[in-house]
């Protein structure tokens, strides 16, 4: 049996090089597929592998003192083991590309070792949700991974990419005034949600929080509870839920007849190649899979 681990930690890195050649003998040692990226501000990876190797993956981590308390998230793996193409560790300047100005006092040195949102568990959110409490969840992930599913009643901002935060969040953001509001933002699995805490709150936020753990953890808990449709993944599988497939609410629609469907492809226009939603009676070849605006 196969299992995906999906996980991440900010931590100062001296030497990110040593740590991605380490991370490289891991995956040969393990004959894991993955997507791992390393950088000074710490370490996020996804990889599939077998169950007792993965274990063992997690318990050689947390021997790092840099890892101790690293929350991994587990999920079924796909029977052939290829929920990834290879084996992949990078070396980058961030863990997750937001590109914020290092000079610029309001954006700058948004390290979330230093700076970042209250922590609010699975747990707490559901109880938010339970007695009714006033809050705005903020969707900091990728506007295509967010129109297969999200939370209810959460704001969906336009983000084409993680780097446009500072736009967004002037563009939407400040004037839906959410600066005196409790805040909660949230993505797959924490590491967007993380960073995206402690921008608002160098940016004048007053009461921020990030979902701990990320979407995935929420899901794993309760599962068909809040959250309405599938959860977008970074690999072969493209959605999850976990919810029974007779009780599984779809939500996402098809970028040509605007039925219902959860079947990610690219755009055929390769000058355009966006990441749509295209169902299968539109286009049975994905070559035939356009999006509103190139089929126009």
């Amino acid at each position: 049996m196969n299992t995906i681990l999906l996980y991440y930690k900010y931590a100062d890195i001296a030497d990110p090089e040593k740590l991605a050649s380490e991370q490289r003998e891991l995956c040969a040692r393990f004959n894991f597929k993955s997507r791992i990226i390393v950088a000074k501000e710490g370490i996020n990876g996804t990889l599939e592998g077998k169950t007792a190797d993965t274990e063992e993956y997690i318990r050689i981590m947390r021997a790092d003192p840099r890892f101790a308390d690293m929350h991994f998230k587990k999920s079924e793996g796909t029977p052939a083991g290829d929920a990834f193409h290879r084996a992949s560790v990078k070396v980058r300047k961030e863990i997750v590309s937001a590109h914020l100005d290092d000079n610029d006092p309001k954006t700058g040195d948004v390290n979330p070792t230093r700076v970042t949102g209250k922590r609010l568990t699975p747990e707490e959110l559901h109880r938010w949700y339970e007695e009714g409490r006033e809050f705005t969840i903020v969707d900091m992930r990728n506007d295509y991974e967010h129109v297969v599913g999200h939370f209810r009643g959460s704001i969906l901002p336009k983000l084409s990419n993680f780097r446009d935060l500072p736009q967004v969040t002037e563009r939407e953001l400040v004037p839906a005034g959410l600066k005196q509001k409790t805040v909660l933002t949230v993505c797959t699995g924490g590491v967007r949600c993380e960073k995206a805490s402690g921008y608002l709150v160098k940016r004048g936020f007053e009461d921020v929080y990030q979902l701990d753990g990320g979407i995935v953890s929420y899901m794993e808990k309760y599962p068909g509870k809040d959250f309405l449709g599938s959860l977008y993944v970074f690999d072969e599988r493209k959605t999850m839920h976990f919810t029974p497939a007779d009780k599984h609410q779809i939500i996402g629609k098809c970028e040509q007849c605007k039925g219902l469907s959860e079947r990610y492809v690219n755009c055929a226009n390769l000058s355009c190649h966006a990441h749509i939603i295209v169902c299968q009676a539109c286009a049975p070849a994905e070559a035939e899979a356009f999006c509103a605006k190139c089929k126009k």
